[in-house]
């Protein structure tokens, strides 16, 4: 058997390395593999350090700042939003218009078709790749969107885990419907105490991608996923959260679902999913796109639409804010009405050194 040229990024030292001496044999399930076997056993995705974010919940006045503070900084906008990368769905995800890219080259979005599934470890790779074409032109990198995930794991790197095993997963997926999610649960408690005190006993989708990695791999994944959750100080990063009071918010969430409608975003549902065409797994379960099939599938009203899309988008932005406190890399930035991108652009851009 060859030697590798480096070792496979395990948490352990590789002793496959000519300089640690002999073959390494790790457990998976009930074999003993060779390590050389295993290829990136525990693949990781380096962080994304020195960029600029601008997040914030959904609605709460992004894309006006972010083009004032890119031209302040000199910077290219790479987009952190989960449903923008995928082609054709616009206006339920309030892409930039072609005027607003023509003032700040935008990336990161129209990346795949809607049918198809774009996971976050994709995401990463394209978004680091893009970080260095805008770096090789002498622009600054500025990120902005609204998806915590995408933002945690370029703040802190990433470990991918096993591609997704949709049969596993399904398995599993009729295990919950059979059992309920507490009582997979109770199994997670079992055989990953850490990951189950993390995850809520309700929360299916967790529950089943903790289960899918252990029984993948033998190995739980909170131990895959330690070194990911440590962040650094908001002083040493370049991490801005725009906030609005709450009821202020909600009027925005409830005028930004009106202007979509008015829009056109049932009939853009309507002809992504024209003739045999449909919605991947991931794109129809977008905020805005999963009510409108329900509508477009004669299941709920327009009235009943037009509500769930309202409500499910203050949810979505409820979740988005626990996301961001939970981040200590966040320095928050507070709005009130029709605020002054320039102004606030400035003050941003004042609270780095």
């Amino acid at each position: 058997m060859g030697v590798p040229r480096t070792c496979f990024g395990c948490r352990d030292q590789c002793k496959l390395c000519p300089k640690n001496g002999g073959p390494f044999f790790r457990k998976s399930g009930r074999r003993l593999i060779p390590e050389s076997h295993i290829p990136n056993p525990h693949l990781n995705i380096a962080p994304a350090l020195d960029c600029w974010y601008l997040t914030g919940a959904t609605a709460v006045g992004k894309t006006r700042i972010a083009l004032a503070l890119a031209a302040r900084l000199g910077a290219e906008i790479l987009s952190l939003d989960s449903m923008a990368v995928y082609r054709g769905m616009d206006i339920g995800t309030a892409k930039p218009s072609r005027a607003e890219q023509a003032l700040v080259p935008t990336h990161l979005i129209d990346l795949v078709e809607p049918n198809e599934e774009f996971s976050v470890a994709q995401y990463l790779d394209a978004a680091l790749a893009k970080i260095a074409e805008v770096r090789s032109r002498g622009k600054e990198v500025l990120f902005v969107g609204g998806t915590p995930l995408y933002l945690k794991c370029l703040l802190r790197g990433m470990f991918t885990g096993p591609p997704a095993n949709w049969e596993l997963r399904q398995e599993i997926q009729a295990e919950c419907e059979r059992v309920g999610p507490e009582k997979l649960h109770e199994h997670l408690k079992v055989i990953d105490p850490l990951a189950a005190s993390a995850i809520h006993p309700n929360d299916a989708r967790r529950i089943i991608r903790a289960l899918e990695v252990y029984r993948a791999t033998g190995e739980p994944i909170s131990h895959q996923q330690m070194e990911f959750e440590e962040g650094r100080p908001a002083e040493a990063c370049r991490v801005f959260v725009l906030r609005r009071e709450r009821t202020e918010q909600h009027q925005r969430i409830e005028q930004r679902v009106e202007s979509m409608l008015a829009a056109g975003l049932v009939n853009e549902v309507r002809t992504l999913t024209a003739g045999s065409k449909e919605l991947g797994r991931t794109a129809r379960q977008a905020v805005g796109y999963a009510e409108v099939l329900e509508h477009l599938a004669g299941k709920i009203d327009l009235t009943t639409m037009t509500d769930q899309i309202k409500a499910h988008t203050r949810r979505f932005a409820k979740r988005q804010g626990t996301w961001f406190r939970s981040l200590s890399e966040c320095r928050f930035v507070d709005l009130v009405g029709e605020a002054d991108a320039e102004e606030v652009a400035e003050r941003i851009a004042s609270r780095v050194q």
